[in-house]
């Protein structure tokens, strides 16, 4: 469709440290037309996630990484305007993996169809989509939760954290949340039904965790590393788990950090760390979908967007999200 332009954000240089807006560059291209399977989408919302630092590293890793000069990776949910698929229609609204850009083509078979009547559709990149799957598959099939079980949470007011304590509460487990502010801790509280929160920027994460949890943490849903993990895994209960999930505090660093010091814990207590990706739970992701979308509808699980307005702030949002500027599941909102 040579008459649209599309604007895309790609990578000028790889990050040193946190990004910075140096290290993106926008550009315009002609927009192609999709042929035999494929369709062509205007994006709507466009998901900024954590995972995408690592992406934007040239290293070894569970996926490719972006090219100098290639298009951000990223989820993003639109509006079919062209389609050759058999499946997909022209108007469907649809989720698939669209990058930082305006306009993508991309195969009918690897775009989901979004009902606008479930929930808006937002919700397709956030609670009901790869972080609330994240969420769920995480918590119930590799932390495995008991009722009467306590379960701390890191990161808990973001896009994951939220939805594990919230699923946790159903599970009938004392969830308490770790956050970066007094705002977050009170949402995680007053309006997640979290038992406790701490604020791990102004406590002493070691010691209030002892004290919120005497008898230990049986589940560390952990979504940051760092300080934060030392002191759960140091408050673990006897065959307590620790489900690694994101380590976000690492991401920027130039220098790793030379920690955790205390896996000794694991031996004492007879607990395991295991790592997981959401991919890897794919035959489930529609009943998971199902039952999310669910408790959305009847009130059980809340939850709460932070949106920007416009594609050009795609890199300083993104920026933000690095230092925990956001409140909730991150989008940038292209157009109505």
């Amino acid at each position: 469709m040579p008459e649209l332009v599309n604007r895309r954000w790609t990578l000028a240089n790889r990050p040193v440290g946190y990004p910075e807006t140096r290290d993106f560059a926008i550009v315009e291209a002609e927009v192609d037309d999709p042929r035999h399977g494929e369709i062509l989408v205007r994006t709507l919302y466009l998901s900024l996630d954590p995972y995408m630092r690592g992406r934007l590293r040239d290293r070894r890793s569970y996926a490719v990484p972006v090219g100098i000069g290639d298009v951000i990776v990223g989820e993003g949910v639109g509006r079919v305007i062209a389609s050759q698929s058999d499946d997909v229609a022209v108007g469907d609204i649809v989720a698939c993996q669209i990058g930082w850009q305006e306009y993508a083509v991309v195969p009918g078979h690897m775009a989901r169809k979004i009902d606008p009547s479930i929930a808006p559709i937002s919700t397709a990149l956030g609670v009901i989509g790869m972080p609330g799957l994240t969420a769920y598959h995480g918590l119930l099939a590799v932390g495995r939760p008991k009722p009467g079980e306590t379960v701390l949470v890191s990161a808990a007011s973001g896009a994951v954290g939220a939805v594990v304590g919230q699923i946790a509460k159903m599970n009938g487990c004392r969830v308490i949340g770790t956050v970066g502010s007094d705002q977050k801790a009170e949402y995680c509280t007053d309006e997640l039904g979290f038992d406790a929160c701490v604020n791990y920027k102004t406590e002493d994460v070691f010691a209030r965790i002892a004290e919120l949890a005497p008898d230990g943490i049986d589940i560390y849903f952990d979504n940051v590393g760092g300080t934060v993990t030392d002191a759960a895994i140091e408050n673990l209960a006897l065959r307590g788990r620790v489900i690694i999930c994101g380590q976000i505090s690492q991401y920027n660093l130039e220098e790793p950090e030379m920690a955790p010091r205390n896996l000794w814990t694991l031996i004492t207590k007879q607990a395991r760390i295991e790592g997981f990706l959401v991919f890897n739970f794919e035959q489930d992701h529609e009943v998971a979908r199902a039952r999310l979308a669910a408790w959305v509808r009847d009130g059980s699980l809340k939850y709460r967007e932070d949106i920007v307005d416009g594609f050009e702030e795609a890199p300083r949002a993104f920026i933000g999200l690095m230092n925990g500027a956001n409140f909730g599941k991150l989008l940038v909102k292209m157009s109505d």
